[in-house]
Parts: C-alpha cells; structure tokens; sequence
C-alpha cells in the first residue's frame, strides 16, 4: 500500500497556484507610516543613483576602473529598488496582496538578482582597492576600463545563470499546502516552506548561491582589507597612512550597509526566533537601506562627484542670474 501511494504521489501533477497571496506588511501596527518612509526612500534612491549613473556616464574623467565599479553598483541598486518596492507601495494604494504564479517567480528573479549583482561588485571594487593600496605601480597594469568592463560582464552573466537557475527550479515544486507567502516579495525561503514534494535540490541550490555571493565575498573582503592593512603598516609617516586609508573609506561604508543587516538578521534569527513583523521590518530595512545610502555615501565621500555637482549646479543657474542681472 506504501509503495502504491509512493508511486501516486511521485507521479502526481503539479500543483501551481493561480495567485499568490503576500502578507508580509498587513500585520504591521501603523505600516502606514512605514510606507511613507519607503516612499521617501524610494525616492532618494532612485534620484541618487540616477545623479550617479548621470555623472559617471557623461564625465570622462570618471570613465576609471574605480567609477566603473560605482556604475555598475549604482545600477544594480537601481534595479534592486525598483523590484521591491513598487510592488510594496502597490500592497498599500490599492489595497491588493495579490501576485500571480509568474509575476513572483519574475519578481523572486530580479530581486535575488540585482542582490547578487550588489555582493560581486563590492568584491570587485575591494581587488581595486587592494591593487591601488598594495601594488600602485602595476594598477594600470593589471586593472584598466577593458578588464573591468569585461569583468563585470562576466559578473552579469554567471549571475543571471545562477539566478534563473535557482527560480526556474521553483518550477518543479507542487504548492497544495497554501498559496500565502509570509514575507514583503515573492520570497525565496517561505516558498519553499510551502512546496509539499520534495525540495533537496531547491535547498542545495540556496545554500550554494547564499554561499557564493554572502559568505564567500564578505570573506574575500575581509582577506583583501588584511592585505590593505598589512601595506599601510609599512608606509612610515601616518599623514600617508591615512590618506591612503581615506581611499578606502567610501568601500568600507558600502560594504557595512549591505553586509551589517543581513549579519545581525542572520544572528536574530539564530538565537531566538524571530515574530513575522520583526522578520519582514528588519528583512525589507536590509533591501531598502542599501540603494538608499549608497548614492549619498558615494556624494559625500568623492570629491570629484562632489565637484561634477557643483558644476552642473553652477552651469544650471547662470543664464538664470545673466537674465536677471540684464
């Protein structure tokens, strides 16, 4: 009889669900007011790295192995905050929690994605910090615009593979527990909470892309900045020492708005666990406050994007006081 209900369920057809049904704010106390703040985020986001993406594109000044890095960061950022909140914001104005089969399987895509895209730039632009610090002469040698540029197109590549990899295998898994998705986006892990056959291979491919592009670059950063440290003790004066250092600073901020969150997340939720509010508020901070910051930080940091502003300010107003002065 066991064997008979065995072979029944190995050839049952899958299950797929018209809809899903994304919970993840509805229970929040007062989420209206967080909606405002990731509108306001939302904003400051996109026009942030907008400006970034403007300046490095237009400047040819900036068209450096570093600022192609920055690009590339802004960009993914960009898509990043365009896949997750719109779709939040559209919970809120239109009062519907809905999302079909494919839409979120789209949506678990480009999130997971622009993600990743985020992870393996920040290990990139710390090897370029790394040769800038520790092998100044040969920088130009080993890093240039072609090298990067065909290295990030790698980057984009494997990662797109990784990641549709990862969701077309959602694909094979039957949902007959429930159609609610108890997160802010077509989430990974509570999908897989839901699949009632058999999901190994789903989960093996989790564990290895969340150790791809978590683990393995915040540990190849951390081994890169060791080096970074080990070149700085041997430069003489301190007045070097920190400039060089000062290089650094913009990376570093970077590197603890993306990482920090998804560590004390990580922590959270191992030692006590987490109630569904403070799993989705601390999660979607983790997928806000990255694209948000990183802009300003860049502005605040850089004195040549600093400089490029000021220009396209001063350009920007001068006919203005010409006209007003005639």
């Amino acid at each position: 009889m066991s064997s008979l209900n065995l072979s029944f369920v190995q050839n049952m057809s899958i299950v797929r669900p018209e809809y899903f049904f994304i919970i993840g704010l509805s229970g929040i106390p007062y989420s209206s007011y967080y909606y405002i703040f990731l509108f306001i985020a939302y904003l400051i986001a996109v026009i942030g790295n907008s400006v970034v993406l403007l300046i490095i594109g237009l400047e040819r000044s900036l068209h450096s192995p570093k600022y192609i890095g920055v690009f590339n960061l802004a960009l993914a950022d960009l898509g990043e905050t365009n896949a997750v909140i719109p779709n939040m914001m559209k919970t809120f104005f239109s009062d519907s929690q809905y999302m079909s089969y494919n839409a979120c399987l789209a949506n678990m895509f480009f999130v997971n994605f622009f993600i990743t895209v985020q992870s393996a730039t920040l290990v990139v632009l710390a090897f370029d910090r790394f040769i800038a610090i520790c092998l100044p002469l040969r920088y130009h040698a080993i890093l240039n615009n072609t090298v990067m540029s065909l290295a990030f197109i790698v980057l984009w590549v494997f990662n797109t593979s990784m990641v549709a990899l990862s969701s077309s295998l959602m694909t094979r898994l039957s949902f007959c527990k429930s159609n609610v998705i108890e997160s802010f986006y077509c989430d990974y892990g509570p999908l897989l909470m839901m699949a009632c056959n058999d999901s190994s291979i789903n989960v093996f491919i989790t564990n290895l892309i969340a150790a791809m592009f978590l683990i393995a670059p915040l540990f190849i950063i951390f081994l890169s900045y060791l080096g970074i440290f080990f070149a700085l003790s041997k430069i003489t004066t301190w007045k070097a020492r920190l400039k060089a250092l000062n290089t650094c600073v913009s990376h570093l901020l970077l590197v603890g708005v993306f990482f920090i969150p998804v560590i004390c997340i990580f922590i959270a939720s191992s030692v006590s666990s987490l109630t569904l509010n403070t799993r989705v508020i601390s999660t979607s901070l983790s997928f806000t406050l990255p694209p948000m910051l990183n802009p300003i930080i860049y502005v605040l940091n850089t004195a040549e994007i600093r400089v490029l502003i000021r220009k396209l300010l001063t350009n920007r107003t001068m006919p203005i006081r010409k006209n007003i002065s005639k």
